[in-house]
């Protein structure tokens, strides 16, 4: 009988009565078996944490390089629109008038009102604040007209070709024996000029002394 015909002959419920050989043969295989699954398993247990945290980093990175790819992708737009602002706050700079127009540009400010048809009682420059890059100039006004002309003031304002806003706007009857239609316009206009070289030098001058020296780094 060969070697094949004794195997075919096991019976698989009973090896306790299996020729030595085969016994030994199968608690061979068996040890490798059990073998394998401890070298499988056991330092996949051991390692998952790493991978687990491998798996993380893929994903960051995954994540960080499709944000990079949609920036590459959308550079050109990116530079057109830095442009397009460039050019916007250019010609916004382009209305502020300069330290020698502010003179001229109060007198617009005023001719406005008197073109309008309304009668001038107070114009008051205020103190500038300085800004960034440009300085803010607080004007009080005070008016006397109708509803029409105060519209046809703001519209004059509106007009001119350098930057004025209007603030804290209050409209009270001009006076108790006055008529009716004769009002009182109480307003802030605010203009804006650019500051030249040496204003900006100055103030950046003024802010590093507001600050002080540097402290020096203490040694062990």
């Amino acid at each position: 009988m060969n070697f094949l015909e004794e195997l075919q002959r096991l019976d698989p419920k009973d090896p306790g009565r299996w020729p030595f050989l085969f016994r030994a043969l199968a608690v061979l295989a068996l040890f490798v078996v059990l073998t394998g699954v401890f070298v499988y398993f056991f330092p996949l247990q051991n390692q998952a944490p790493d991978l687990e945290r491998a798996r993380r980093e893929e994903d960051d990175l995954m994540r960080t390089f499709d944000e990079r790819q949609r920036k590459a992708a959308n550079i050109d737009a990116y530079k057109a629109q830095l442009k397009e602002m460039e050019r916007s706050f250019g010609a916004m700079l382009r209305q502020l008038p300069g330290r020698t127009e502010v003179p001229s540009l109060l007198v617009d400010i005023s001719q406005t009102g008197l073109a309008a048809g309304l009668q001038e009682k107070l114009f008051q420059p205020a103190t500038e604040v300085h800004r960034d890059f440009y300085a803010e100039l607080p004007i009080k006004i005070r008016l006397t007209g109708s509803y029409h002309q105060f519209g046809s003031f703001v519209s004059g304002i509106a007009a001119l070709p350098r930057i004025v806003t209007l603030h804290d706007i209050q409209i009270s009857p001009e006076g108790k024996d006055a008529s009716p239609d004769r009002l009182t316009l109480d307003v802030t206009a605010k203009t804006y000029r650019y500051l030249d070289d040496s204003e900006l030098a100055a103030a950046a001058e003024k802010g590093k002394a507001a600050k002080g020296p540097g402290k020096p780094g203490g040694g062990a």
